[in-house]
C-alpha cells in the first residue's frame, strides 16, 4: 500500500473516512452524559471532582485543536491525525479499565487531544480533493461535529443502559482503532504546507491563557461568578493573553498569525462561530430536560434519556443531510449568504420552539430546525476561512475556527445553566426549571443566532483573485489525486 493511500485516487472514500472519522471523535463530547448523575459513585468521590470529567475533555480539546493545526501545517496533517487517533485509543483504554477518579480524568483529557482530527481533515481535504467537490466535502467535515454530538446521545444511552459503564470506553477505544487504521491506509500523506519551526513558548502561553479563561466560564457558577477564583482566572487569561500575543508579533514562526487571524474575514467569522457555537449546544441544555422533566411539572415528558436521544437522533442525521445541500447553495450565492441562511434557520427555530415543546415530535422539529441551521453554518464555515488565508495555514486557521465554536459552546453551558438554574420549581423533591426559564433560554439562543447572522452579512466577499488562488493551491496541493 502506497503511503499516499488509496483515499488519494477515491476523492468519495477519502470524504468518507475523514467525516466518520470526525463524527466518531466528537462522540466524545456526549459520550459521558448518560453518566454523569452516577459519576461521584462510579469513582467513588463528590460531584465537584466527578465533573472534572468533563473539563478534563474540554481543556485539552481547546489547548489541542489550535497547537495541533499548526503541527498538521509544518509537519503534515497524517502524521498528526494518526498521533491524534493513537492519543484517543490510549485515552478510551484508560477509562475503560479504571474506577478510580485521577486516571479517569486522565483518559478523558486524552480523549479531548483527539478533536483536533476534525481541522486536520478539512486540511487533507483541502489539498487532495478535486476543486469542483471539496466545498461539499469540507462542508459535511465541518458539519461532523455537531452530527456526532447528536448522535452520541442515543447510542451512548443505549449501551450504558444494556451493559456496564464501561463498556462506552471499549467502543470509544474501537472507535479509535478503526480511525488509526483508515488514516494509515486510506488517507493520502499531503505535503507539508508551512516551512515555520515549531514556536513552544506561544503554545505554552497559548494553553495557559485557554484554560484559564476556560475554567473560570466552566467553573464560575460552582465557584461564584464574583468570587476571587473566578475573578482571579479571567485577569490570569487577560494577562497571558496579553503576553501571547505580544510573543506571536514579534516571533517569526507563530503558533497562531495573529495577523491573519485579525483580518476583517477571518476575525468575523470566527465571531459569528462563536454565536453559532452557542446556539446549536443550547439546544442541548433545552431539549433533553423538557423530554425527561416528570409529567407532573406540566410540560415535562416523562421519558427516559434512551427514548429522549431517540428524538435527538434526527437532529444528527438532518445535518449530515444538510452538508451537501449547503455546498449547492455556497456554490450559487456564497458561503457569506449560506452562512446568514443557517444562523436565520437557527434562529427562526428557536422562535418556533416557543410553541414546540408539548410533546416529542414538536421537539424533534424543533431539533431539527435548529440541527439544519447548525448544519448550513458550519459548512459555510471552512470555505469563508480559506478563503482569507494562505494554504499554509489551513490546519491552523480551521483549527482556531473550532475554537471558536467550542468557546460558543462553553458560553452557551454557562448563559444557558445560568437561566435554567435561576427560574426554578420543585418537582420529585429536587429544583427543576420552570417553563417560563425554557422560554427564556429560546429567546436568548435566537437572539444569539440572529447577531451570529448579521455578523455574517458583515464577512467581506472574497476578492476574485483569492478565489482563483485558493482553487489553485487546491489543484496543485492535490497534483498527486488525478481524478
Amino acid at each position: 500500500m502506497s503511503s499516499r493511500g488509496w483515499g488519494s485516487t477515491h476523492p468519495r472514500v477519502l470524504i468518507a473516512v475523514l467525516s466518520a472519522a470526525g463524527i466518531g471523535v466528537s462522540l466524545m463530547q456526549t459520550l459521558i452524559i448518560p453518566l454523569v448523575p452516577e459519576l461521584p459513585k462510579l469513582l467513588d468521590t463528590d460531584p465537584a471532582n466527578a465533573s472534572w470529567a468533563i473539563t478534563a475533555t474540554l481543556l485539552t480539546a481547546a489547548v489541542a485543536t489550535p497547537v495541533f493545526g499548526r503541527l498538521g501545517d509544518i509537519y503534515g496533517p497524517k502524521r498528526v491525525l494518526i498521533a491524534c487517533a493513537l492519543l484517543l485509543t490510549a485515552g478510551s483504554l484508560v477509562c475503560a479499565v479504571t474506577s478510580s477518579l485521577v486516571p479517569f480524568i486522565a483518559g478523558r483529557g486524552l480523549q479531548g487531544l483527539a478533536i483536533p482530527i476534525i481541522p486536520l481533515g478539512i486540511s487533507v481535504l483541502r489539498a487532495s480533493v478535486p476543486a469542483e467537490k471539496v466545498g461539499a466535502a469540507m462542508g459535511l467535515m465541518s458539519s461532523s461535529l455537531g452530527v456526532g454530538g447528536a448522535l452520541g446521545l442515543p447510542l451512548s444511552a443505549a449501551i450504558a443502559q444494556h451493559f456496564t459503564w464501561h463498556a462506552l470506553f471499549w467502543v470509544a477505544a474501537g472507535l479509535g482503532v478503526g480511525a488509526l487504521a483508515m488514516f494509515v491506509f486510506l488517507v493520502p500523506s499531503v505535503p507539508a504546507t508551512s516551512t515555520d519551526r515549531l514556536d513552544p513558548l506561544g503554545a505554552l502561553l497559548l494553553a495557559a491563557g485557554l484554560v484559564t479563561l476556560l475554567l473560570g466560564i466552566t467553573k464560575g457558577r460552582a465557584w461564584g461568578w464574583t468570587s476571587a477564583t473566578t475573578t482571579g482566572m479571567f485577569a490570569s487569561s487577560l494577562v497571558v493573553f496579553a503576553l501571547f500575543a505580544v510573543w506571536q508579533l514579534r516571533f517569526d514562526s507563530p503558533i497562531v498569525d495573529l495577523r491573519t487571524t485579525v483580518r476583517r474575514p477571518v476575525l468575523t467569522t470566527n465571531i459569528a462561530s462563536i454565536g453559532v457555537g452557542f446556539a446549536m449546544f443550547a439546544l442541548s441544555l433545552i431539549a433533553p430536560q423538557i423530554l425527561e422533566l416528570p409529567a407532573g411539572t406540566g410540560y415535562g415528558l416523562g421519558m427516559s434519556m434512551l427514548e429522549a436521544g431517540l428524538w435527538m437522533a434526527p437532529g444528527g442525521l438532518a445535518m449530515m443531510v444538510t452538508a451537501p445541500i449547503a455546498a449547492r447553495v455556497m456554490a450559487a450565492r456564497g458561503p457569506r449568504f449560506t452562512l446568514f441562511v443557517g444562523c436565520a434557520v437557527i434562529a427562526g427555530g428557536y422562535l418556533a420552539g416557543l410553541w414546540l415543546l408539548g410533546g416529542g415530535p414538536q421537539v424533534m422539529v424543533l431539533n431539527v430546525l435548529v440541527s439544519v441551521g447548525v448544519g448550513f453554518a458550519y459548512a459555510s464555515m471552512p470555505t469563508l476561512i480559506n478563503a482569507a488565508v494562505p494554504i499554509s495555514e489551513t490546519a491552523a486557521a480551521n483549527g482556531i475556527n473550532a475554537l471558536a465554536r467550542s468557546l460558543g459552546t462553553s458560553i452557551s453551558s454557562a448563559v444557558i445553566g445560568a437561566v435554567l438554574a435561576g427560574l426554578t420549581i420543585s418537582a420529585g423533591g429536587r429544583a427543576v426549571p420552570t417553563l417560563e426559564a425554557f422560554r427564556a433560554a429560546l429567546w436568548i439562543a435566537a437572539g444569539v443566532a440572529a447577531l451570529a447572522g448579521m455578523l455574517a452579512l458583515l464577512i467581506p466577499l472574497a476578492r476574485p483573485a483569492e478565489a482563483t488562488d485558493r482553487s489553485a493551491s487546491s489543484r496543485l496541493a492535490s497534483g498527486s489525486a488525478r481524478r
